[in-house]
C-alpha cells in the first residue's frame, strides 16, 4: 500500500504543522505572502500523488469540480453547475467556457473540458495513484478496470457527455461524493500534454503540469525555496489578491528564527513558542497580538508496530529484548496501560505552553464533531460505544481539548493485568520501547521526551522504558512517510497523523482497516495479509464493524452509528494513540483572520492555499482576531445549515 496524502507526521515542527491551519484573510497593498514549508515533494503529479507534500502546491497550481468557501461549504470551481439523479448514482457536471489552460511560461495551452476528467481517472489508473482507493469502489466499473479485469475503459462510469459536460455514475449512492471532487485525483489533466511528456509528468520542474489555477510555480529549490506567482489570466483572478508566494525551508531545528523573521517583516505569519528562550521578550513586544486558532480536521497520534521486522535503530542489545516488546505489545492491557500512563497535556506543552496545552488535545481518530447523529455529536455517540468494553472506559470524555484519558490508577491497574500475564508467556522487564524522532526537529524531540517521562514516571522504568531514536531528518522519513510497505518500519512506536479525505466518518477510520487500510501498513502489517499479528490484537472484529458501516448507504444515523462502534473498538484496542489537533495554537499574522476558505476535508480548504487570501499591513490584535472568531462560527453554522437546504436544488426529479 501507498502512502496516502492525507497520512502525515505526527509530532512534526509546530511551525511546520501550522501551514495546514493558518487562517486569514483582509485587505493589504502588500503583494507576497512569505512562510516556510519543512518536507520537499517528491512529485507534482497530483492525480498520482496524495502525499501533502504535493498536494499543499498543486492545489494552488490546479482547479477541480468544487472548492470550499469560507465557512467550509462546497461552491462552484471549473463546474459552474451540477446535478444529482434521484437514486443518488448521477452527478453531472456543467463546466465553465471561460477555464483555460497554460504552461508554466503563462501560454495558453487550450481550453479544461469534460474530456480532461476522464483522462484524469485513466491517469489515477495507469500511474497507480496513490489516490486511487478514494475513488476505485465509488466509480461504477473503475475497480474492475484498475485491476484488469476489464480492459475497456468505456465501461468505467466517468463520461464527457460533450466538451463541456461531464458526468459520473457510482456503484452506490454516496453523499459525500461532492466533498471527494477536492481530492487531486479527481482533477483533470490534457491528454496531449499528459502523452507530451510521458514519464516526466508531474516531475519537480515547474514546466512538467499544466496549469488552470490560480498560481503558477516560478521556483522549486530543494530544501531551499518554494515560490508561486499570480496566474493573471485565471478566469476568478478577482479572487487572488496575492502576487507572490514564498516559502523558505524549515526543518525545525531553529524553530525561534520563525518569530524573529516574522519581527523584522520577513514572514506574514508565525507560530509562538512558549517554552522558548525569547517567549518572555515575545510576549513583551506581541502580547495583545497572539491569537488561538479553532482545532480543525487532522488528527495526530502515535502509532505501535505490532510485526516489527527491522532493528536498524534501536537501543535493544538482545533478541530476547526484541521478542518481549513485541509480545508487549501485542497485549492489549499493556498498550491500554500505555495509554493511560501517556500525559497529553504535558505532550502538547512541549510545544503549545501549558497555558494552552489543552487547546489542541485530541482523544479519537475522528474528531468529536467531525459529523452529527440525530442531533448529537459524534464523539458522544462513540462514548455510549465504548463503555461497553470495560469499567476502564467510565468517566472518560472523548471531547477535544479534555484531559481524562491520562489517569495513573487506570494505568497502573491495566498494566498488572499485562505483566501477569506477560510474565506466564517468558516476557522480560522491562520493555524496551523504540520512539523514533527527527533529531533536526526539536519539538519533536521535546514531545518524545514528554512521552518518556510520563509513561516511565507511572509505570515505572523497571516496567518500561521508552528509548528515543534520534535520526538525521532523511533517516526518519524514509523509515515513516516515504516508506511503502511494513517491512521498513523500523520502530515499536512513531508519530503520524490523518487529515480526512471527504465528510464521513469513514475517511479516518478506513484508513486503518486491516483489508485494505491505505496507512495500515504504519502499524507494522500490510493490509490484506494473513499476518498473525492481525490475529493476535483481534483486528478482524475492527474489519467487520468497517464492513457493516460501510454497508449502510440508505440511513445516514445508522450508517454514523455503526462508525462510531467501529471508533470505539479502535480507541478500547489503544493501538493508536490519539495526541492532538491542527488548529488552537498560538500563533501571530498579517493576515486578518476567517476570510480564506476553509474544510476539514479535500485540498481547497486547507491553510495551504492562497485563493482568497489577503494581506494585512499590520499585526492582527488579539481582540480583533476574538471577535472575527466569534463571528465567524455564528455565520458559520447559518451558512453550513443553507447549504444543506439548498442541496435539494440539485436533486433532479423523475
Amino acid at each position: 500500500m501507498k502512502v496516502n496524502k492525507r497520512f502525515v507526521l505526527a509530532g512534526v515542527s509546530l511551525a511546520s504543522a501550522l501551514l495546514l491551519t493558518a487562517c486569514g484573510g483582509g485587505s493589504s497593498n502588500q503583494s507576497t505572502y512569505s512562510y516556510i514549508y519543512s518536507t520537499d515533494p517528491n512529485t507534482l503529479d497530483y492525480i498520482a500523488s496524495t502525499r501533502t507534500t504535493t498536494s499543499d502546491i498543486t492545489s494552488n497550481l490546479v482547479d477541480g469540480l468544487l472548492e470550499n468557501d469560507k465557512y467550509g461549504n462546497l461552491i462552484p470551481s471549473l463546474a459552474e453547475d451540477w446535478t444529482v439523479s434521484e437514486d443518488g448514482l448521477v452527478y453531472t457536471y456543467k463546466l465553465r467556457k471561460d477555464a483555460k489552460w497554460y504552461t508554466s511560461e503563462g501560454e495558453e495551452y487550450g481550453a479544461v473540458t469534460a474530456h480532461d476528467f476522464v483522462t484524469g481517472i485513466k491517469h489515477a489508473v495507469e500511474s497507480k495513484s496513490e489516490g486511487l482507493f478514494l475513488i476505485q469502489n465509488s466509480i461504477k466499473g473503475l475497480d474492475a478496470y484498475a485491476k484488469g479485469e476489464t480492459t475497456d475503459f468505456k465501461t468505467v462510469g466517468v463520461k464527457a457527455l460533450d466538451d463541456y459536460t461531464v458526468q459520473y455514475t457510482l456503484e452506490r449512492p454516496e453523499s459525500f461524493w461532492n466533498s471527494k471532487t477536492t481530492s487531486g485525483v479527481l482533477f483533470p489533466v490534457n491528454a496531449a500534454f499528459l502523452e507530451s511528456q510521458g514519464k516526466d509528468f508531474g516531475s519537480l520542474k515547474p514546466s512538467s503540469i499544466l496549469y488552470n489555477g490560480p498560481y503558477y510555480l516560478k521556483n522549486l529549490t530543494s530544501k531551499s525555496q518554494i515560490e508561486l506567482v499570480k496566474n493573471k489570466e485565471y478566469y476568478d483572478e478577482k479572487n487572488v489578491h496575492i502576487d507572490n508566494v514564498k516559502l523558505t525551508y524549515n526543518d525545525g531545528s531553529d524553530p525561534e528564527s520563525v518569530i524573529k523573521k516574522f519581527e523584522n517583516g520577513q514572514y506574514s505569519f508565525a507560530t509562538v513558542m512558549p517554552n522558548s528562550s525569547t517567549y518572555k521578550n515575545v510576549k513583551k513586544k506581541f502580547g495583545d497580538n497572539i491569537v488561538y486558532g479553532v482545532q480543525y480536521g487532522t488528527s495526530y497520534y502515535l502509532g505501535f508496530n505490532i510485526d516489527r521486522q527491522k532493528y536498524n535503530h534501536t537501543a535493544k542489545t538482545t533478541d530476547a529484548q526484541k521478542s518481549s516488546t513485541k509480545q508487549a505489545i501485542l497485549n492489549k492491557d499493556f498498550r491500554q496501560a500505555v495509554n493511560f500512563a501517556f500525559d497529553r497535556e504535558a505532550y502538547a506543552a512541549q510545544t503549545s505552553g501549558a497555558d494552552a496545552a489543552t487547546k489542541i488535545l485530541r482523544n479519537t481518530l475522528v474528531p468529536p464533531t467531525f459529523v452529527q447523529v440525530n442531533g448529537e455529536e459524534f464523539g458522544k455517540v462513540v462514548e455510549k460505544q465504548l463503555v461497553t468494553y470495560g469499567d476502564e472506559w467510565k468517566d472518560v470524555n472523548l471531547d477535544d481539548a479534555q484531559t481524562t484519558l491520562y489517569n495513573q490508577e487506570k494505568a497502573k491497574a491495566e498494566f498488572a493485568k499485562a505483566k501477569e500475564q506477560l510474565q506466564k508467556e517468558g516476557v522480560e522487564f522491562p520493555i524496551h520501547i523504540d520512539y523514533v524522532v527527527s533529531q533536526t526537529d526539536n519539538s519533536q524531540v521535546q514531545q518524545a521526551s514528554s512521552f518518556k517521562q510520563s509513561v516511565e514516571a507511572v509505570l515505572g522504568a523497571d516496567n518500561v522504558v521508552v528509548d528515543i531514536q534520534k535520526l538525521s531528518d532523511d533517516d526518519f522519513n524514509n523509515i515513516t512517510y516515504f516508506t511503502d510497505t511494513a517491512a521498513e518500519k523500523d520502530y515499536d512506536l512513531a508519530g503520524g497523523g490523518w487529515v480526512p479525505d471527504y465528510q464521513d466518518p469513514s475517511t479516518y477510520l478506513e484508513s486503518l482497516s486491516p483489508v485494505n487500510g491505505s496507512v495500515f501498513y504504519y502499524l507494522g502489517v500490510d493490509a490484506g495479509s494473513n499476518s498473525p499479528a492481525i490475529t493476535a490484537v483481534e483486528f478482524g472484529k475492527y474489519a467487520e464493524l468497517l464492513k457493516d458501516a460501510n454497508a449502510e448507504v440508505s440511513d445516514q444515523a445508522v450508517r454514523y452509528e455503526k462508525y462510531a462502534a467501529a471508533q470505539a473498538w479502535l480507541t478500547d484496542s489503544s493501538l493508536i494513540l490519539p495526541t492532538v489537533s491542527n488548529g488552537g495554537t498560538p500563533m501571530l499574522q498579517r493576515t486578518v483572520p476567517y476570510s480564506r476558505a476553509a474544510s476539514w476535508v479535500g485540498t481547497k480548504g486547507t491553510g495551504t492555499n492562497y485563493k482568497y487570501l489577503e494581506l494585512s499591513e499590520e499585526v492582527i490584535k488579539t481582540k480583533d482576531y476574538d471577535a472575527s472568531k466569534e463571528k465567524w462560527l455564528k455565520e458559520k453554522a447559518e451558512s453550513n445549515k443553507k447549504a444543506q437546504e439548498e442541496l435539494k436544488n440539485h436533486i433532479e426529479s423523475k
